[in-house]
């Protein structure tokens, strides 16, 4: 894992005290539509002679929040609840008096550390349990579900159970070994459509670091990564227990045209590893950039220097040139972080001005440092405001801390205040790894100005639901409350930019369907959306509020977080923990540091009715192609409209016998845009130059790019539309997916409205302008059924057959019947030429005229 090697130098390991007995640790996480509650529970012995103090404690992920701890010590049990601080403080503060007061070294990692300690007699038995909840952040296509074991000893029933339940299936699944060789392929995995457990239970033998060792091998972090299925681009709604959840993430979608500039810090502590590393990423960084992407490179110390005064496209050339830049530069002077910052806006925003740029594309800038400014202008609050001043609504800063003398919570704020992300990068010999991973998060971004909607008095609190933009690989997460109402059915509507696309989605759910089937499960967490809507709403209070302008405004959304915080039972920055035993006799708190800069620390006390005097000490975080048929049309402004045939299945069929053929594929070409939709059975693909965008029947979706609007209709039909002139409809018909012979077929419909020119052509679109047609002689067939006759056009006289065939527009199972004439031999002597002629190499192909 990327922080071991980190932690253990400075971290402590779960069970703390001298002659005890661990006799059990157990870690168990159930994940439910990417919301995870983990308990982990421990139960100790003091097995020595002597009264002494015990400790546990457990490293939880930055962003989870503790919601619960509890504790037995020789069958008295102490509960947790969570209080506003200072109610929880004054209820502990009549024993303060009595107890003792200890701080915490604070642990910089991307893990909080949770203490707690409790002095007891020799042969007390102490059963500790701690909760917590998060939830999964999408990452490079992935949840990763990371826990961090450290028991410190050999533990006779020691166990860790991973539940994931995921109502729309789950992908894929895996246990990366991230706890070294010794443990390779003892974490076992089962999973089935919607549901995975992985379980790992290490026997005492199996723990020991060595064959008679009595040291304990099990010291870093366990991960489960698994993603999730997705039947369409528009996302999926889950409604559960009054609350829902959107998740957005779509995928085949080319990615947007990027602007970046890098901005470097070479001041004098960036010498040695940290450069060679940051050097060593940015290799591979500037290897990524296309054609379409521009770039340049900012490095500062007390002076600021521009590898090119203006963004140039990342060419092979250019990018070679730069990468020498990079490798040439030694490190040394001060830190100018203001000046450096404010070029690169400059930069962006004279390109822009210039018209050099694609209004479509993303602007960027990533930052990297490793310390505080010491020159220029040295105010934190100063910067962040020069930059907020000049940074434009469509630019996003994405910063990275490299070690600890960086003022990470400014890199953060200055990141999230314009629209970007911040990262830490700890210094060790995979730094640059760490950078390159940060950079491929946000080095594909698909879709610009993204909004979810509900319709109108369906919902309410809803969370966040604007976005300035949509990386590959991540998430965009939606929560609100879902308002009583006579549907039974949630719709939610997405609109997006994409490259040259505008896109409109829309996703359902029913109300009722989701509690049904958790209700069925053993190991789901029901109370997931909830909980979800909670954590959503307090970390964005939580950021809000470290931006807030005035102290009143900081007020009011103080007292939101606290209300959400202990009637969701959150410990957050401005909650603390109280922990009393049945009879409220003794108390017990956990608090939560009020300096994230000192970490956390913690009240203590000793108990007023007791001969032991327990003490607890407890943190929380801060802060077939070969049969095509393609019908050509040929009209001026350049569409053409072509299908494919695709044959029955052949089971044990003769190969003398006539073999069904149905269309598979529709294509739409409208050459002056040069834009192709292809319509299939399996997806609908948009096509422009290099640029391809792949969506599927399972949502509605409306997509438009310059003059073509493609208008899907879930699981039923899509309608193209050119130029507001012609439009072509593609009906899905599914058939039962074993059946012997039948295949999934398309049904294609041409409006009689459509605008044709005189020299439309093609098998259908010869008949845009009618031919006079003369029906006569009217008498029975060979079929009693089916009348015949002869019929003149275009100067010949042909046999005709009455029949009927089915329109399936209106009533898509049945259809209804259309009467109409049957041409025989293949319509000779009714079209054009020979059939043959209309057979064409290509699905973008025009017909060559003349025939």
């Amino acid at each position: 894992g990327k922080m071991c090697h980190f932690l253990s130098q400075n971290s402590q390991p779960a069970i703390r005290g001298d002659d005890i007995t661990v006799k059990s640790y157990k870690v168990e996480s159930r994940i439910t539509s990417r919301f995870c509650h983990t308990t982990v529970k421990s139960s100790v012995v003091n097995s020595g002679p002597n009264a002494q103090s015990i400790g546990f404690n457990v490293q939880i992920p930055k962003q989870a929040f503790i919601t619960n701890f509890t504790m037995n010590v020789n069958g008295i049990t102490f509960v947790g609840s969570v209080k506003e601080k200072t109610v929880a403080r004054n209820l502990y503060a009549q024993a303060r008096a009595r107890g003792k007061a200890a701080g915490l070294v604070r642990y910089r990692t991307d893990m909080e550390t949770f203490k707690t300690e409790v002095h007891v007699p020799p042969g007390s038995k102490i059963e500790f349990e701690l909760h917590y909840q998060e939830m999964m952040q999408r990452k490079l296509g992935f949840y990763e579900h990371s826990l961090h074991l450290q028991p410190g000893r050999l533990v006779p029933q020691f166990q860790v159970d991973v539940y994931i339940y995921e109502p729309i299936g789950i992908a894929s699944v895996e246990t990366p070994n991230t706890l070294g060789e010794h443990f390779s392929g003892m974490a076992k995995l089962t999973s089935s459509k919607d549901k995975a457990h992985v379980v790992f239970k290490p026997s005492l033998q199996q723990q020991r670091k060595c064959e008679n060792c009595t040291t304990s091998a099990i010291d870093g972090i366990f991960t489960v990564k698994y993603d999730v299925l997705r039947d369409s681009n528009a996302g999926e709604l889950h409604v559960s227990d009054g609350h829902f959840v959107h998740f957005f993430a779509p995928a085949n979608l080319s990615p947007l045209p990027k602007n970046i500039v890098f901005v470097i810090d070479v001041s004098g502590s960036m010498w040695g590893v940290k450069m060679k590393q940051t050097v060593e990423a940015m290799q591979t960084i500037l290897d990524d950039l296309t054609m379409d992407d521009y770039f340049s490179i900012v490095d500062f110390n007390h002076n600021v220097r521009c590898w090119s005064e203006e963004l140039v496209p990342g060419s092979t050339i250019q990018v070679a040139e730069a990468k020498k830049y990079i490798q040439n530069i030694k490190p040394n002077g001060g830190t100018n972080i203001n000046e450096a910052l404010m070029r690169a806006v400059q930069m962006l925003v004279k390109a822009s001005n210039q018209g050099m740029i694609d209004p479509r594309s993303v602007s960027m800038i990533m930052l990297v440092s490793d310390g505080d400014p010491t020159v220029g202008e040295i105010k934190l609050s100063a910067i962040q405001k020069n930059v907020k001043k000049v940074m434009r609504e469509e630019f996003s800063l994405f910063s990275l801390g490299i070690g600890f003398d960086v003022d990470y919570d400014f890199l953060e704020r200055i990141a999230m205040e314009n629209r970007g992300v911040a990262q830490r990068i700890y210094t060790s010999h995979d730094a640059s790894d760490q950078i390159r991973r940060f950079y491929s998060q946000v080095s594909s971004p698909l879709l610009r100005k993204i909004t979810v909607q509900f319709p109108e008095d369906s919902v309410s609190d809803v969370t966040q639901n604007h976005f300035d933009k949509y990386f590959s690989g991540s998430e965009l997460v939606v929560a609100g409350k879902v308002l009583p109402s006579e549907s039974t059915t949630l719709n939610s509507f997405t609109t997006a930019s994409a490259d040259r696309l505008d896109l409109s989605l829309q996703t359902e759910a029913d109300y009722l369907e989701l509690d049904a089937a958790l209700a069925q499960q053993q190991h789901a967490f029901t109370g997931f959306a909830r909980q979800m809507w909670a954590y959503i709403t307090v970390n964005q209070l939580l950021a809000e509020r470290s931006m807030a302008p005035t102290a009143g405004q900081k007020r009011k959304i103080t007292q939101r977080i606290l209300t959400l915080a202990v009637e969701h039972q959150f410990v957050t920055p401005l909650t603390a923990l109280l922990v009393e035993s049945e009879e409220a006799k003794e108390r017990l708190l956990a608090d939560s540091p009020n300096d994230p800069k000192q970490g956390c620390c913690a009240v203590t006390k000793a108990f007023p009715n007791s001969v032991i005097p327990p003490w607890v000490q407890m943190t929380t975080p801060a802060p077939p192609s070969h049969a095509e048929r393609p019908l050509p049309d040929h009209i001026t402004i350049g569409v053409v409209v072509n299908g494919q045939l695709i044959g029955s299945k052949r089971v044990g069929v003769e190969e003398k016998e006539k073999v069904n053929t149905y269309f598979g594929t529709i294509s739409v070409f409208y050459q002056p845009d040069g834009i192709s939709v292809s319509v299939s059975t399996d997806r609908i693909d948009l096509t422009h130059g290099r640029n391809n965008h792949s969506f599927t029947w399972g949502a509605t979706a409306d997509i438009t790019q310059d003059r073509v609007k493609v208008s899907i209709v879930k699981d039923s039909k899509v309608m193209v539309t050119v130029d507001d002139k012609i439009t072509v409809m593609v009906l899905l018909h599914r058939v039962w997916k074993k059946h012997p012979t039948h295949v999934d077929f398309l049904g294609l419909y041409i409006p009689n409205n459509n605008q044709y020119s005189s020299q439309a052509h093609g098998l259908i679109g010869q008949f845009g302008q009618e031919p006079e047609v003369r029906v006569f002689n009217l008498h029975q067939g060979a079929d009693p059924l089916k009348k015949e006759a002869t019929m003149e056009v275009k100067g010949n006289k042909l046999v005709v057959t009455r029949g009927w065939q089915k329109d399936y527009r209106r009533d898509q199972k049945r259809g209804s019947d259309v009467f109409c004439w049957f041409i025989h031999n293949s319509g000779k002597g009714f079209i054009d030429g020979h059939y043959t002629n209309y057979i064409v190499p290509r699905l973008d192909s025009f017909l060559p005229l003349p025939l």
